[in-house]
């Protein structure tokens, strides 16, 4: 069996997309998903299956929110292996305030147009007084914010239906990183 983590993104915020993260663990589990947990409402849940891949993964955790709570949100799935990536290669290892380092999890690698349009955010907010930066690895964009997430110009950049709402990822604080890392290799 291999150990999956979905990152539903937009689930739970604001009193929008209410999926509750009891009813679907229930609802995962009857889909065939064994050790089903989940973790925050904010949309966290460890599987495990065999004989798939993540994007099966994420299809089928889709399709069981649409049937269940007509809801349709995209599911990020990476396994622990791959979490452990996104773990060990962060650029950021002396940041030790986990609220201030996020992984965003993007669907793919970004195509050379978004590249150059997070270049330019980069070297935008460069000079700005609370050093945030970004740096991409892969499908992981790691996102600094010194200053605190809440106060950054280059976060809500890159999170709201701005200059790179195209990378449809899903954010979230190294602390729920580590957590979930944690979780899936219990």
């Amino acid at each position: 069996m291999t150990t999956y983590v979905a990152l539903l993104r937009g689930v739970n915020v604001g009193g929008n997309n209410k999926v509750p993260m009891a009813e679907l663990r229930a609802r995962l589990s009857d889909d065939g998903f064994a050790r089903v947990r989940t973790y925050i409402q904010s949309g966290n849940v460890l599987v495990d299956a065999s004989r798939t891949t993540s994007a099966k993964v994420a299809d089928r955790v889709a399709s069981s929110i649409r049937e269940s709570f007509a809801v349709d949100v995209p599911v990020i799935v990476v396994d622990v292996p791959g979490l452990q990536r996104v773990f060990d290669q962060n650029p950021y290892p002396g940041e030790s305030d986990h609220k201030r380092l996020h992984a965003i999890f993007l669907p793919a690698a970004p195509d050379a147009d978004a590249r150059a349009r997070l270049d330019a955010l980069n070297a935008q907010y460069a000079g700005k007084s609370s050093g945030d930066s970004t740096t991409l690895v892969g499908t992981t964009l790691y996102l600094h914010t010194p200053g605190g997430f809440g106060t950054s110009d280059l976060a809500k950049a890159l999170t709201t239906k701005g200059k790179l709402a195209s990378l449809n990822g899903t954010a979230r604080n190294w602390a729920t990183v580590s957590t979930l890392l944690t979780m899936g290799l219990e």
